[in-house]
């Protein structure tokens, strides 16, 4: 029994430290459980610093095949139009270039699967276009 009885007199003064601890204590403890970074968006001044805004010049077509649409595109992969091969492309075109821009930035899923803009979130509309356009001009 006396046992007990020190167990939960021990334990009373570990909780009752824990709620006397000084301000300069409490400041030591957030300071060692901030978190390692903090994230800031573009146009989010809370930071303290500028953030980068993104641009620079827009990627060539070419530049967005390489770097997006090459891995299906190269191959055939999914049913994806060959880069090259005309009888692939013609298929596509026939319905029209709109058509065909709508399918590569919004993604296409019929027999093959054509994710939006070829999984390059980082492209703009235009920048797939002009992708879309260097594979239909290398393909006649």
């Amino acid at each position: 029994m006396l046992k007990r009885l020190a167990a939960i007199v021990g334990l009373l003064l570990v909780c009752g430290s824990a709620w006397s601890l000084t301000d300069k204590q409490y400041g030591e403890v957030e300071s060692r459980i901030q978190p390692a970074g903090k994230v800031c968006l573009q146009g989010d001044n809370s930071c303290g610093a500028a953030v980068a805004a993104a641009g620079g010049a827009p990627k060539s077509g070419e530049d967005v095949y390489k770097a997006s649409c090459q891995g299906c595109h190269a191959v055939g992969a999914g049913g994806a139009p060959k880069f090259g091969d005309a009888a692939d492309w013609k298929a596509r075109t026939a319905k029209g270039m709109d058509q065909v821009y709508s399918h590569a930035i919004n993604g296409f899923s019929n027999i093959g699967m054509m994710p939006a803009k070829g999984l390059c979130m980082s492209c703009s509309d235009d920048e797939v276009m002009a992708a879309v356009d260097y594979m239909v001009d290398h393909s006649k």
